[in-house]
């Protein structure tokens, strides 16, 4: 049987992580002088949903839609070959990534190897002028030398516990939660 978690804590609400996307959203505006060359890519699957929410309220304050794809790193991940079954979703770039300044967009960002394949994935489809980084929550423990160019929030949690990502548009709530383990390791 497998490790049973229970919520610890909540983190954000959704009035929380609403105001940190209208955030994000003035911030990648300021650092790209605009939204004219800019592109956002989800990474399957709740970032692809941050990733729209991102460019609602980029459009919100800029007037225009910037362009959004979602990305499935699935067979990108330096674990692949471990996960015998692994949960494949579309990538879906529908406009070209040549020269754009492409947002990469994830819910919680944390050793740092799904951005490291969500790289790799991007590259695929052509040479960007730039990838940024935006995550809704950076909790720490990085294993490569990555890190966030837009943080909603910094969650310090230890590394038994889990920090899982509530969007009403899969799951009906929109909460940031701490979980730890009712089990003793």
């Amino acid at each position: 049987m497998g490790t049973v978690y229970r919520t610890k804590a909540t983190v954000m609400d959704g009035d929380a992580i609403a105001r940190a996307l209208i955030r994000i959203a003035h911030e990648v505006l300021e650092a790209n002088k605009g939204a004219a060359n800019l592109a956002i890519v989800g990474i399957m699957t709740r970032g692809a949903v941050l990733a729209e929410m991102l460019a609602d309220r980029i459009e919100d304050i800029e007037g225009e839609r910037v362009p959004v794809g979602t990305l499935d790193i699935s067979f990108y991940r330096d674990d692949v070959a471990m996960r015998p079954n692994p949960e494949v979703h579309t990538t879906n770039i529908p406009f070209d990534v040549e020269g754009r300044d492409v947002v990469l967009v994830d819910d919680v960002l944390y050793t740092g190897r799904t951005i490291r394949a969500a790289l790799d994935a991007i590259m695929d489809y052509g040479r960007p002028n730039s990838v940024q980084l935006a995550v809704l929550v950076d909790r720490g423990h990085r294993e490569l030398p990555i890190r966030a160019d837009y943080v909603g929030k910094n969650v310090p949690s230890s590394r038994k516990e889990r920090v899982r990502v509530l969007l009403a548009a899969q799951d009906g709530t929109d909460a940031v939660e701490i979980l730890e383990s009712d089990g003793d390791e």
